[in-house]
């Protein structure tokens, strides 16, 4: 459907999500932040949902505790697609804070409670640059820097070998695939990887390093009390999954940006003072959440114009609420200089992301690397020419070549 013939069919839900590209924000953004900042849209699985596009309500919907996180897994309400991990897997997660978990996942995912983090992240981030260099170029940065780096951060913090980074990395491209329908894939998948985590847990010296360690000293005794192995186990796999993904797909968008303004990179590495400034400015540029943020009302809420109703599905169209130009001056401008950048990439509320830190410092030293190493890096390929992926909850290219 055009947009042209959105104007006349006010009460047609769109169909989302909009492209699976991530080299420019959908044409249907703009449009929906104008005549209807919250419309209707029909979902992967045929469900109707409102989605919101402008930054005031993105942000209301993202810090209302009346839109919940945690009930988009119950059982008959609307979805953006199929889930593809048990519903309990969700429960879970929305169990930190009562099964006295949260102290654990917070000093794992923050920078501080390692002070050699940074030093042992640059050295992995220059040892897979020393790989590239040697395998000489075009490289693929994807396969060779951003999903080995960030799957070696995420081993670390959880505290697994980074031996096992591919295993885990590979079960990934199904845990966060988008379906119409459940598939069976899914549920095997997901068992893999919980059993391995279960198998390491079980293996961990209490206090011994990592999420794990952490997790171990918290395991309940025989005669319960405490939160369960298998509870622990989905805990430490949803975070590496998330995470990982997370962090690589940033970095895949951060580069991707970069390269196709190269006096920006030749900048960055001349000022390397200024890369925490870009990375928020990327932050908010990068369009890698293609399917929106969702949250189920469970209450009637007035949402600008609308009335939502309890029961009914909301989607956060983060790339619209990120260029929105009443927040964001000049907004498709990748401006490193953007002092005032409250992009919500990282979401709102209470479930803003608890490793935003870690988020920020994985991805300074990882640019700061690439800029210092690779300064001449640029697209090997024409930009049209990157093949992205489908049926994936981030836009992703499914390679990224470049050259130096």
């Amino acid at each position: 459907m055009t947009v042209e013939q959105r104007e006349g069919g006010a009460d047609l839900p769109l169909e989302f999500p909009f492209s699976r590209r991530g080299d420019a924000v959908p044409a249907e953004c703009a449009w929906l932040r104008e005549k209807r900042p919250v419309a209707r849209v029909r979902t992967l699985t045929g469900d109707v949902a409102w989605l919101v596009s402008s930054y005031a309500l993105a942000k209301q919907v993202l810090e209302d505790e009346r839109f919940s996180l945690r009930h988009t897994a119950a059982p008959g309400v609307p979805r953006q697609y199929a889930l593809t991990i048990p519903p309990e897997v969700v429960d879970n997660m929305g169990e930190i804070h009562s099964a006295g978990l949260r102290e654990a996942v917070m000093r794992s995912l923050a920078p501080r409670s390692d002070p050699g983090l940074a030093d042992w992240l640059r050295d992995r981030a220059h040892d897979l640059i020393d790989a590239l260099v040697a395998e000489g170029a075009p490289v693929d940065l994807r396969a060779g820097f951003a999903d080995p780096y960030s799957a070696a951060l995420h081993c670390k913090v959880i505290g697994v070998p980074y031996a096992d980074w591919r295993r885990l990395m590979s079960g990934l491209d199904i845990a966060f695939m988008t379906s119409a329908r459940p598939f069976a894939g899914a549920t095997a998948s997901w068992r893999k990887d919980h059993g391995y985590m279960l198998e390491r847990l079980r293996q961990a010296e209490p206090n011994g390093g990592g999420l794990l360690g952490r997790f171990a000293a918290l395991r309940a005794p025989e005669d319960g009390g405490g939160p369960s192995d298998e509870q622990l186990a989905t805990v430490a796999v949803s975070l590496f999954g998330a995470g990982a993904v997370s962090t690589s797909a940033f970095l895949v968008h951060a580069v991707l940006a970069l390269v196709r303004e190269p006096a920006l990179v030749r900048r960055l590495r001349d000022e390397p003072e200024s890369v925490g400034r870009a990375v928020e400015e990327l932050l908010r540029y990068n369009l890698s959440i293609g399917d929106g943020l969702p949250r189920l009302a469970t209450a009637d809420v007035r949402l600008g114009d609308v009335l939502v109703r309890a029961g009914e599905l909301v989607l956060v169209l983060v790339e619209g609420a990120n260029f929105d130009p009443g927040v964001f001056a000049d907004p498709e401008r990748l401006d490193l200089d953007r002092a005032d950048n409250p992009h919500l990439s990282f979401g709102a509320g209470s479930h803003f992301c608890p490793a935003s830190a870690l988020g920020r410092l994985h991805a300074r030293v990882a640019l700061g690397a690439l800029v210092e190493r690779l300064p001449s890096l640029r697209l090997a390929v024409p930009l049209g020419q990157l093949v992205w992926r489908t049926g994936f909850i981030k836009r992703l290219p499914e390679r990224l070549p470049v050259t130096w």
